[in-house]
């Protein structure tokens, strides 16, 4: 999905300017990082692309569609038809399973996808992430990586059972509680979903180790952008 935002502002009560007037442009199938200190806008700025957040001038478009134009019932099926989110904390309900947790987005939306498909996409996810053997496990018996690739399943649990090569996928601090082996692990698993579905992927992150996964590098500082480049990312 293409992502465009322009003079894209979100103020804060008090005047706080987390984001200030920002341009940018993600094409489709781009792998990007964003990168700051802490409090320059990457987590508002991360928000406001997920419709999570609603800018307070300026204009956040995904694939065309102004999302500041759509109610709060349509911005939210917008977002569980085209954009997953995975979040730092990994947010599973601890009284499912993990593949619970993994339908849970399907199930609550009533999203029409017959039964077959579903649990064709459930058992894809869950052997790509290799989470097989402990698909019924409740997140308390859980890894902090497993946690975190029932979290990336989660999110893209729709685009597989509708065959969607066209999604969006957010990650807020994806690796900010693993170690360097589950975090180099979860980067390549976003790296390869981005190589192989096509997705577009914004992927906010302090850690360079991480951003090196990415097709693209930008730098905030007070909610603008203090530098943006191409790079080559790590493969494998």
């Amino acid at each position: 999905m293409h992502i465009e935002l322009n003079q894209v502002k979100k103020i804060y009560p008090g005047g706080i300017a987390a984001v200030a007037g920002l341009n940018l442009a993600v094409p489709h199938g781009q792998f990007l990082a964003v990168t700051g200190a802490s409090g320059s806008g990457k987590s508002t700025l991360l928000h406001l692309i997920g419709g999570l957040a609603r800018p307070s001038s300026g204009s956040v478009k995904i694939d065309g569609t102004e999302l500041g134009l759509l109610n709060d019932r349509a911005l939210t099926l917008f977002r569980r038809n085209h954009i997953g989110v995975v979040f730092q904390a990994f947010n599973l309900l601890p009284t499912l399973t993990a593949e619970e947790n993994i339908l849970l987005p399907v199930l609550a939306g009533h999203s029409g996808v017959k039964g077959g498909k579903l649990t064709s996409a459930l058992n894809t996810l869950l052997e790509r992430l290799g989470l097989l053997e402990r698909r019924r496990h409740y997140p308390d018996t859980l890894s902090g990586g497993e946690q975190q690739r029932v979290a990336i399943a989660r999110a893209l649990i729709l685009d597989y059972a509708t065959d969607n090569h066209d999604g969006l996928l957010l990650a807020d601090e994806p690796t900010g509680n693993l170690d360097s082996g589950n975090s180099r692990n979860i980067c390549q698993i976003l790296r390869e979903l981005c190589t192989e579905r096509g997705h577009t992927m914004v992927v906010v992150t302090h850690e360079s180790s991480v951003a090196d996964w990415a097709d693209r590098i930008i730098t905030l500082k007070d909610g603008q952008l203090l530098s943006d480049h191409c790079t080559t990312p790590k493969e494998g």
